[in-house]
């Protein structure tokens, strides 16, 4: 499925570029691994490639890094990598996806792993312009700096003439602001026959995949840009860079939810990642942070400082503030989960509630339950899980511990205090602590003592 229209109905195919080494983000990630909101880069390249229809991803990657490799092929299977070694620049990155494509007949887009910006509505027109009689098609941007990018130079009409790179640029050239995002799309047979062609007498001693173009136009192919905005394409080749592409994809992502209707009084605040789903009508307030695979239903209220991973949430329900939901949580409508409260895999039914510093791991709370402060489920033995079960309409004393298996039935009641380790039956009531007992006056004679003794130490 795409996420743009194009008027082109050829076959698709990608190559993503993913061999690059990274030594500057320096970590023992590969850089493409690192992750922008909750998914790695080259998942994101992956994604855009999806997105345009590609019936064939090949992915590029380095000997040095068997760890991308692993990740694309777990992906898109065992055919969908090849290896750069040595690696001798962009063109000669491309030449090595050849024979993967050999038998592949239609347009080819080349992008980038580091670019998780570039989606693809933003590589889109280039099949536009392929469509529309070009033989090779480059997308650039307008650069308000455009130091170390490569210069499009440009006739009128998109027409472009060549790539030059910054370090084979002379005084004159280095003043053109449009700029060469590296992402190109021509005919399969069209570009691997150009890549052949390819020279590294240049500074770098490399093969420039930007030679496509002056070649191309030699041979008097159409040759032509198209243009996205900068942040759109902007690379990342260090943790700054990291981070500041996240804030670009956080803000644009939030824009969009408010958009859409959703409640955020402090946006910035608020943490997303790439499959965050909140319908409108839900408030978000003040750093609440999203790991994957939340969906958060309309009229429900995430208040601050809660933190959602792998959760449902239902139509008004109320999280927070300072609650944690982990994978498997599913959270009814109109349900309460409230301050310092933890659920991990449990299913709490519609207006149950649980408002005050509890934690619940593995099972069920039936609908309109309430649970008391202080309460646990008691899931693991050390070894095994086990799970917890909560009756409709069920009320948990505070201060009680449920240890698993064990089921607490509909209407049922656990006094304050109790550890529960059978089940408990509808509508009856368990207590499991020691009757209590009182000494008259014994408080007041053990301070007396106390402070006689501290007294006579002075």
């Amino acid at each position: 499925m795409t996420d743009s229209a194009t008027t082109s109905t050829r076959p698709r195919a990608a190559v993503i570029l993913a061999a690059g080494q990274g030594t500057r983000m320096k970590s023992p990630t590969p850089k493409v691994l690192h992750k922008l909101a909750g998914r790695t880069l080259l998942d994101h390249a992956i994604d855009a490639a999806q997105g345009l229809g590609c019936e064939r991803i090949v992915v590029v990657v380095g000997a040095h890094s068997p760890q991308v490799g692993k990740s694309a092929r777990k992906r898109l299977g065992p055919d969908a990598t090849v290896i750069q070694d040595p690696p001798l620049g962009t063109g000669h990155a491309v030449l090595a996806a050849k024979d993967a494509l050999a038998d592949f007949d239609g347009d080819v887009v080349v992008t980038y792993a580091d670019c998780p910006l570039t989606t693809a509505s933003v590589i889109a027109p280039l099949f536009d312009q392929l469509a529309g009689g070009a033989h090779v098609a480059v997308l650039g941007f307008e650069a308000a700096n455009p130091t170390g990018y490569g210069r499009l130079i440009l006739a009128p009409g998109h027409v472009l003439l060549r790539i030059v790179e910054e370090k084979e640029a002379d005084l004159a050239t280095k003043q053109v602001k449009h700029c060469n995002s590296g992402v190109l799309a021509a005919d399969r047979a069209i570009l691997f026959d150009i890549l052949a062609s390819v020279r590294n007498d240049n500074a770098k001693g490399e093969y420039y995949l930007t030679d496509v173009v002056g070649l191309a136009h030699d041979r008097k192919l159409v040759t032509r840009a198209a243009f996205a905005p900068e942040a759109s394409v902007q690379g990342v080749n260090s943790q700054a860079e990291l981070a500041a592409a996240e804030a670009v994809w956080q803000k644009a992502r939030r824009n969009a939810l408010m958009v859409d209707g959703v409640t955020m009084p402090a946006p910035d605040t608020v943490h997303l990642s790439w499959d965050t789903k909140i319908a409108g009508g839900a408030v978000v307030e003040q750093f609440v942070i999203f790991g994957p695979n939340v969906s958060v239903a309309a009229g429900a209220q995430i208040k601050a400082f809660s933190h959602l991973e792998g959760a449902a949430v239902g139509e008004g329900a109320l999280i927070g503030p300072y609650a944690r939901l982990r994978p498997g949580a599913e959270i009814g409508a109109e349900a309460h989960i409230g301050n310092f409260v933890e659920v991990k895999n449990v299913k709490v039914g519609a207006g149950a509630k649980a408002n005050h510093l509890s934690y619940l791991g593995d099972g069920s709370v039936g609908e309109k339950a309430n649970i008391g402060a202080g309460t646990i489920f008691c899931n693991y033995d050390g070894f095994e899980k086990f799970q917890t079960h909560v009756g409709k309409g069920a009320f948990i004393g505070s201060n009680s511990a449920l240890v698993a298996p064990v089921r607490v039935g509909d209407g049922a009641m656990t006094g304050s205090g109790s550890v529960i380790t059978k089940d408990v039956e509808d509508g009856a009531l368990a207590l499991s602590r020691a009757e209590q007992t009182t000494k008259a006056g014994w408080a007041t004679k053990f301070r007396a003592l106390k402070q006689a003794k501290k007294d006579s130490k002075k």
